[in-house]
């Protein structure tokens, strides 16, 4: 890949002019990043590979599960923003961001993500539902010693984040009483690793990351790319090893079999993307990227045709 060519440090962005009450509450939604929210889609993970998402209740509690996270996570992003605003005004792009571009005052951010991230815990209280009580604390927990220390804390910050991917997957698993198995947590953990290890590698490749994420000057992309290598075989492997084992004997594996060529594919695509330094943002490769849409599309219908018909 040719160079980039040499980007002038970018100007921090003007204040904005009064807004009006819509466009104030339109940009508090964006602060707290709905295209991320489709990270959340994690919690129907468990559910659906233990072919319960059929029934009508199991459905409604994962819905509500990830509405939910959605809440929880908008608040964690608006106190992330709010403490990163000054730096995340010599980004390029999050300079543009609500609460750098001053959208949305940091105080209004503090205040409305103080918030949003009690009332995630709290709503889960009347359910009883320990388990999913734990699974909620310690996300909210989590993301919040990653925005206050260990995002920079190398290594550190990376097993945070993928940490909370696999927090998102057990709380739809603790939801609604669903069993997690070692294939399930293994493939869930390799994978949230090798996405974000990819965002950091694509983050360094862009060259002005270090700026507003000081951590990254701690890594090397040969350091990353090896991290990736090693965690997307890792999960190959766990996926195959998963996909080809009968838990009862004469137990139909054709459809999970099959399911391995799009699995392949998709963790394939995403290698190449990341090397072209466009994994920023995984959520929005999912958004835009066709062919690893189509791959992602395959994957879920052979997987689902596997689980719920054998």
């Amino acid at each position: 890949m040719a160079d980039a060519a040499p980007r002038s440090p970018a100007a921090p962005a003007p204040p904005p002019a009064p807004a009006r009450p819509g466009a104030r509450a339109a940009a508090l939604l964006r602060a707290c990043r709905p295209k991320q929210w489709l990270k959340n889609l994690l919690v129907f993970a468990a559910p659906g590979a233990a072919g319960q998402l059929g029934d009508p209740r199991v459905l409604a509690w994962t819905v509500a599960v990830f509405v939910l996270f959605c809440v929880a996570a908008g608040g964690t992003y608006l106190l992330n923003d709010a403490r990163d605003a000054e730096r995340d005004r010599l980004h390029e792009r999050k300079r543009h961001r609500p609460v750098a571009s001053g959208a949305v005052p940091v105080r209004t951010a503090v205040a409305v993500g103080a918030v949003l991230t009690a009332a995630a815990p709290l709503a889960v209280l009347p359910t009883g539902n320990w388990p999913l009580l734990a699974a909620v604390t310690a996300y909210l927990a989590l993301t919040g010693l990653y925005t206050l220390r260990l995002k920079h804390v190398a290594i550190a910050d990376i097993v945070a984040v993928a940490g909370c991917h696999v927090l998102r997957a057990l709380a739809g698993a603790a939801a609604v009483g669903v069993p997690v198995t070692s294939w399930f947590l293994i493939v869930v953990t390799l994978g949230a690793l090798l996405v974000v290890t990819g965002k950091r590698e694509a983050e360094l490749r862009g060259g002005d990351g270090e700026r507003t994420r000081a951590i990254l000057a701690r890594y090397t992309l040969s350091y990353l790319t090896q991290v990736r290598t090693m965690a997307s075989a890792a999960v190959i492997v766990t996926y195959c090893l998963w996909a080809l084992d009968a838990r009862d004997p004469g137990e139909p594996l054709a459809f999970r079999a099959a399911s391995i060529v799009p699995f392949l594919v998709c963790v394939l695509r995403y290698h190449m993307l990341v090397d072209r330094g466009v994994g920023e943002e995984p959520e929005e490769l999912a958004l835009r990227d066709r062919p690893l849409q189509a791959c992602l599309a395959a994957l879920l219908l052979l997987v689902g045709l596997g689980v719920y018909l054998g």
